[in-house]
């Protein structure tokens, strides 16, 4: 487990982004780094993997910029580097949402600890537990009787959302995500709706897996990486994804014969034998 992953953001007000890009680029590529760094008016948002020294040197140059000061950063390790490129890139937005209205460096949510979280479901407390991933991600893994709304893209989640206003409206929510920054945007979103008490679980799923382990938890947890799936010990799984259709595959759906490494899986092949 030779390689350090890191995972981090932070929504803070930018300017002058070409510059930084450029920054960041160099910086990163001195320590033959790889991976992707968002950058956008509203903040960063990062996912990179390199030897750790060589990380840690790029993340202690960051962190010593005060705009990113105090950033937190999530780590863990792999066998191999899962990415493929360095990429810097400048985005309107560092997550979707099309919602400009919504500016969680002024406005931020309540947060709830992964440890107090689990204090909660220990004590079965009604709670309304929020995926705010998309449909496939979800399917993978989430927690033990999560509601979740069949998003393709989190763009859909205002919509959605608001249709279990009724339902929802006076009941504690704790929104969740991967790794905290889409309920960032969430939990606000939901206060300015009208749900009256809703909280951001804080550093999403992968602090909560480093924090409490697999408690109330099903499954593993999708990332966007050549890892895939990461179990609650954070260490990497046997799931994967079809090179032809991107569907996630269990090591049940790649014993099927229409699994063809790089070629087919039986979600793709099931398709084209319905057209």
């Amino acid at each position: 487990m030779s390689i350090l992953n890191v995972a981090a953001y932070k929504f803070v007000d930018l300017d002058d982004l070409p510059a930084l890009r450029t920054q960041l680029r160099e910086a990163a590529a001195a320590q033959a780094l790889k991976g992707t760094i968002l950058l956008a008016p509203e903040g960063i948002n990062l996912f990179l993997a390199g030897v750790p020294e060589k990380l840690e040197a790029f993340l202690a140059q960051l962190l010593a910029d005060p705009r990113f000061a105090g950033m937190p950063v999530k780590r863990s390790y792999s066998a191999e580097q899962p990415f493929n490129r360095m990429l810097v890139k400048i985005k309107r937005e560092i997550i979707t949402m099309r919602r400009p209205e919504i500016r969680p460096a002024q406005q931020p949510a309540p947060r709830i600890a992964p440890r107090e979280l689990k204090r909660w479901l220990d004590e079965g407390r009604e709670v309304v537990l929020l995926d705010t991933r998309n449909a496939f991600e979800v399917a993978v893994g989430t927690f033990e009787g999560a509601q979740e709304l069949g998003l393709r893209s989190f763009s859909q989640f205002p919509a959605e959302v608001e249709k279990r206003l009724e339902d929802w409206r006076d009941k504690p929510v704790v929104t969740f995500c991967t790794g905290g920054i889409r309920c960032e945007k969430a939990a606000p979103l939901m206060q300015r709706l009208g749900f009256r008490e809703v909280y951001q679980l804080d550093g999403g799923i992968l602090q909560y897996f480093e924090d409490c382990g697999g408690a109330h938890w099903r499954g593993e947890c999708f990332v966007f990486d050549k890892r895939v799936a990461l179990d609650p010990q954070l260490r990497e799984t046997a799931t994967t994804q079809c090179y032809a259709c991107q569907a996630v595959l269990t090591p049940e759906d790649q014993q099927s014969p229409d699994y063809v490494v790089g070629v087919s899986c039986p979600k793709c092949a099931a398709q084209r034998r319905a057209a």
